[in-house]
């Protein structure tokens, strides 16, 4: 039964008459604990990925496939582990990378820090809820006062932008190549850029594709102003580049409709063959005729076409292109200007793409692929990759994939804090001031939300191998006073472990990053330590229903 008490903390209740014999049960403060232990062993993991002299993992799969990263994400959605706790630490991660893009390794670090500094609390039986109440009031001040550190941002400021992307590029295995990612990335995400209803709106996952072909050099890489199919023309006596070519999209096949369901067609006399031929026939002509009359230079199709189609189109000098993606073809009709029509009798001259400069197909390895490009107003883009390896392109396509998610969050929020952990710091040392101000029990907890901020320098310190304790110190002391009205602005240099200002290093982070990482960090770290009781083992008694566990637990 599960029973959700006054106080809000979940609990399973144990039912011996309806767990089996073998279920194991952890209650209290061992369920807490084994909580804890679980959180931190899953943040160790990923704690010396964090920072531009992160370690690298190399990570076999089930299947056998090699995965080489230091993405925080992209590691824990590998890991295999059985503990409910430590699966909540990993849900993290890719919670983190799909709000904002990156912090993937930073929130799952900081969540095992922020339980790791409960241990003690609860070993001295202070009650979780005390805790968790400490803990959500520091996560709430700490929200406040990293806005008010926040400096606002000019949007068309490229040199403050490229600076923000290469922030996040230099943490990565690619930092070798991030003013060639940056400017990829910055590129992607103002061509997708639409404003809508007064808001803007930027969708990268649906409008901006990442093509990857290994061979090449990795500097060939580039945003093209257009789309890229890996498709070739139909029919070989088609034309393989057209210059201002007018595009029709259709989601229609290009043949004769054939029956949802059997059909049988009896036929006396050979006649009627003949008139069952040209009835199919008459038709695919009379769609191919609507096609014709708008004057196309390029059809493509998400589904089949006829050989009397083809015939009739390449006769007509029109190029064609079929069974393509629908995420394609929606990208495509972004690009050239075009609308997708479903019926051929329906189109209408408006529907045709103009937008488009060049329609080419090229030969790149083994392979055609369609190049649409030269468009006036894109709105729609492909990034095309090349590289040595697989390995290292898919290396490239994760680090990129977190540099567009920073450029969108700048456009959208337009905020930056500096970097190199000085946010952290800034926020820990406000914390503890704040901290003494507090009479009751909960000034203790309050005080070590400030100490496991302090996790983001302290690991960037220790993975550049510098002294720790002596650059901790120097820059708690920059942070306590000793630096001024500027004082927030001092971090760690990641690559040397000095305590630098982070205006002169250029190292600057966007604020619903920060912000982001600090809520789901504190929020899952106050689930964790509200359980109080874990039932595992349940298997289904032979005849029950579908319940879960076959009815050893209800719902109340």
């Amino acid at each position: 039964m599960l029973v959700l008490g006054l106080s809000g903390a979940y609990s399973f209740v144990h039912c011996p008459a309806a767990t089996d014999t073998n279920a194991k049960r952890e209650s209290g403060r061992r369920a807490q604990l084994t909580n804890i232990a679980a959180g931190k062993a899953v943040s160790d993991i990923i704690r010396t990925t964090l920072g531009p002299r992160a370690m690298l993992k190399m990570i076999l799969d089930a299947s056998g496939s090699l995965t080489l990263t230091n993405d925080g994400n992209a590691i824990l959605r590998e890991v295999d582990v059985s503990h409910p706790a430590a699966k909540s630490i990993i849900e993290l991660s890719r919670t983190q990378d799909e709000e904002v893009g990156d912090g993937t390794t930073t929130v799952a670090v900081m969540a095992g820090e922020l339980l790791s500094v409960a241990e003690p609390f609860l070993k001295a039986n202070m009650h979780p809820t005390v805790v968790v109440r400490a803990y959500f009031a520091a996560l709430d001040e700490a929200v406040q006062h990293a806005e008010k550190i926040a400096v606002a941002l000019n949007a068309d400021d490229t040199e403050k932008m490229e600076a923000i992307v290469a922030s996040c590029i230099g943490t990565k295995y690619m930092h070798r190549h991030s003013d060639m990612l940056v400017r990829i990335a910055l590129s992607a995400v103002k061509t997708v850029r639409d404003e809508v209803d007064g808001r803007i709106v930027i969708d990268t996952k649906t409008y901006v594709k990442v093509e990857k072909l290994p061979g090449g050099e990795l500097e060939d890489s580039r945003v093209l102003d257009g789309v890229m199919l890996a498709k070739d023309v139909t029919a070989a006596n088609m034309r393989r580049r057209i210059e201002k070519p007018r595009v029709l999209l259709v989601d229609c096949p290009l043949e004769y409709r054939k029956a949802e369901s059997a059909t049988n067609v009896e036929l006396t006399k050979d006649s009627d063959f003949r008139a069952l031929l040209a009835a199919e026939e008459d038709y695919v002509t009379r769609i191919v005729g609507d096609l014709l009359a708008h004057k196309p230079d390029l059809l493509i199709t998400e589904k089949g076409v006829s050989d009397l189609a083809l015939h009739l189109l390449a006769k007509a000098n029109v190029s064609v292109i079929r069974r393509v993606r629908k995420t394609d073809n929606n990208r495509v009709a972004r690009a050239v200007g075009a609308t997708i029509v479903s019926r051929t009798s329906e189109i209408v001259d408006a529907d045709v793409g103009t937008g488009a400069g060049l329609f080419e197909v090229t030969k790149i390895g083994d392979d055609y692929f369609t190049f649409i490009t030269g468009c006036d107003n894109p709105r729609a883009c492909t990034v095309l990759l090349r590289g040595g390896s697989k390995d290292v392109l898919n290396e490239v396509e994760r680090n990129l994939q977190d540099a567009l998610c920073v450029a969108r969050n700048i456009l959208l929020h337009p905020k930056m804090v500096p970097g190199g952990g000085a946010i952290e710091m800034a926020v820990a040392a406000h914390l503890t001031a704040k901290s003494k101000t507090l009479t009751d029990v909960s000034a203790a907890p309050y005080r070590a939300v400030a100490s496991a901020l302090e996790v983001v320098p302290r690991t960037l310190a220790e993975n550049c191998g510098a002294k720790v304790i002596r650059v901790l110190t120097a820059l708690r002391a920059k942070h306590a006073g000793g630096g001024g009205e500027d004082a927030v602005f001092w971090g760690i240099d990641g690559r040397s472990g000095v305590v630098v200002d982070m205006r002169t290093l250029g190292v600057w982070e966007p604020l619903i990053v920060k912000t982001q990482t600090m809520k789901t960090a504190v929020e899952a770290a106050a689930m964790l330590l509200r359980i109080d009781d874990i039932v595992s083992g349940l298997s289904k008694p032979k005849g029950s229903g579908d319940g879960v566990g076959g009815g050893g637990f209800e719902e109340d």
